[in-house]
């Protein structure tokens, strides 16, 4: 029996990474809820619509239109904005749009209706709290700021993106702050999810120990 996966973490600690690992490797389907937050912000900027509007952010995120294909592509109002979305920019962006009640309503209803089906794996910040409160496993993935700015400059150069290491652990912490402090669906760990901190581990170590958690709840449920 499929069930359903929360996975919630800080900014950069590879929670989408693993989720499609996983999703891949199980044939289950990933559902990325930052890069729906993302794309709020993206559209905001496009549209010129100050990013503390929280009632023009909020009609807008009723009405866009946000697919996630299988193949881990993202299409906003038919527009292909996969790597569009992932720059500093409308990271920090995300995370302003999303402390908005109606922008999250809107969004964890989509998520919601998405997941009904069991079978997904959803990442974010509030997914074992509020998003899927039901989910059969919730994993906690986090890591220190230090390792989480290496992996991401390290990306970055991959890409040939110029980026500064300070910078980007500042930027890091900063979304921390915010994200934990934030009023409405603040990031925490679900009192029923199993912390692992993934400072100093490959992706593929952290795939497998959740593969393992994955099979024995699977079993039980079944």
């Amino acid at each position: 029996m499929k069930i359903n996966i929360a996975i919630d973490g800080p900014s950069a600690s590879g929670k989408s990474t693993i989720a499609k690992r996983l999703a891949k490797a199980l044939g289950y389907v990933h559902i990325d809820t930052g890069a729906m937050y993302r794309c709020v912000a993206y559209l905001a900027i496009k549209s010129n619509i100050d990013l503390s509007d929280e009632k023009s952010l909020g009609k807008m995120a009723e009405t866009m239109d946000i697919e996630l294909s299988t193949d881990g592509r993202v299409f906003l109002d038919q527009e292909d904005v996969t790597e569009a979305i992932r720059n500093e920019d409308i990271s920090v962006g995300a995370s302003k749009v999303s402390i908005y009640a109606n922008v999250r309503r809107a969004m964890v209803k989509r998520q919601q209706k998405m997941a009904e089906a069991k079978g997904f794996i959803v990442d974010g910040r509030d997914i074992g709290t509020v998003v899927l409160p039901d989910a059969e496993l919730k994993i906690f993935q986090t890591a220190s700021a230090t390792s989480r700015a290496k992996r991401r400059y390290k990306e970055n150069l991959q890409k040939g993106i110029h980026s500064d290491f300070e910078l980007l652990k500042n930027e890091i912490e900063q979304r921390d702050f915010q994200d934990t402090h934030r009023k409405e669906s603040p990031l925490k760990k679900a009192d029923d999810a199993i912390e692992i901190d993934t400072s100093d581990m490959t992706v593929e170590q952290v795939v497998s120990k959740i593969i393992s958690l994955i099979s024995e709840r699977s079993k039980f449920y079944d």
